[in-house]
Parts: structure tokens; sequence; C-alpha cells
């Protein structure tokens, strides 16, 4: 398994950047659910937490022991939600884009830079952010921002499960398994389904 390193992070601090946050997206791909970005800042004496890793290598139990590490280490840190109703209204595109920015400004300092995994986020000065390619398996600041955002996100989903408790949404967390796709063709599409994906060939 690759482990994060603050490689990125040295570099901007050398360079006079102090607030380097990290950003990452969780659930852009789910058939169910809003989308969430995690954004973290972490200090420039910060020691790399042991374990840490992208939130989808890192079993549950552990993920939320990492996730409660890194916001006790962290100078600030966020995370945002945009709904299924506006993800169905504007596309997962700009719903992943309004998610990025949201969360940046739910900060409790302002970021003097920002790291992403593998995109940019329009309306930020593209001077003062830079897209990692596989920036969640190499980058804390990134990996860190993935495991607050997960652990919100699946939380979240659970407690949505009580609401919609035949499609399972506690265990897949709404992404497209064979299971939740044999639950769309058996009860249709709920509130929580993301009409804006071609699901409606699950109903066939």
């Amino acid at each position: 398994m690759i482990i994060p390193t603050l490689e990125l992070e040295q570099k901007l601090w050398k360079q006079g950047y102090r607030l380097i946050c990290g950003l990452d997206e969780v659930g852009r791909g789910s058939f169910a659910g809003p989308i969430c970005v995690g954004a973290v800042v972490f200090p420039n004496d910060f020691q790399c937490i042991e374990g840490l890793a992208d939130s989808k290598l890192v079993r549950p139990r552990q993920r939320q022991k990492l996730a409660e590490l890194i916001k006790t280490s962290a100078i600030t840190w966020a995370v945002s939600e945009i709904s299924v109703s506006i993800i169905n209204k504007v596309g997962i595109g700009k719903a992943t884009q309004m998610a990025f920015r949201k969360a940046v400004r739910s900060l409790n300092m302002r970021a003097d830079f920002v790291l992403i995994d593998a995109f940019y986020v329009k309306h930020l000065n593209r001077k003062r952010q830079k897209a990692v390619k596989d920036g969640d398996k190499i980058c804390a600041s990134i990996a860190a921002a993935s495991i607050i955002a997960k652990v919100y996100r699946d939380k979240l989903m659970k407690k949505l499960h009580k609401k919609y408790p035949h499609y399972g949404f506690s265990r897949h967390k709404g992404y497209g398994t064979k299971r939740h796709q044999e639950a769309i063709r058996k009860y249709g599409l709920s509130r929580l389904h993301r009409t804006s994906f071609d699901l409606q060939k699950f109903l066939q």
C-alpha cells in the first residue's frame, strides 16, 4: 500500500505558504445520497499519523479512529455536503465543484493554498491550487480530507437507511452494487436517488 507523505506540503511551506488545505470528495459515483467534501489544514510541524491512507483502503473502525486523530491534529477542518436535490438539478460535475468551494469556505481560517485530488476548483485562484493525480494515495492532507469526508458520509447514509431500509444504504452507502441495483428494480427510485444519473435502466 502506498503511504501518503507531506512532500507536497513541505515544498509549499518552504515557499512561504502557511495554511495548506487538502481537499477530497466522497460519493461522486454513488447512485444515491449527497456528495461530501473534506477539507483539512495541518500545521507545518505535523507528523504523519500512522495508518493514514486513502479512505477506500482503510477499514471502517480504523477510519473512525483516524478521523478523530486528524481533527485533533489539524489547525482547521471542515466537511461540506451537497444534497441530492441540487445534484439532480445541476448535475454531479457542478455539484462537486460547489461542494469543493463550500468546504474551503467552511474552514475557520482562509487557506493560502489548496491541494485537490485530481480536480481543479473553479472560481478559486488557479495559482493557489494544485490538482494532484492519485492525491488521496500520495498526499497526507488530501488523504486526511478523504478520511473525514468518508466517515461523515457513511454515518449519514446509515441514518438515511432507517428512512429507506429496503435499499440497504447502511451496507453499500448508495453505490451501485448488485444488491442496490436489484432493490431499485424491486422498489423503484426513492427521493434519495440521483435522477440525473441514468438509473432508469435498472427499472426495466
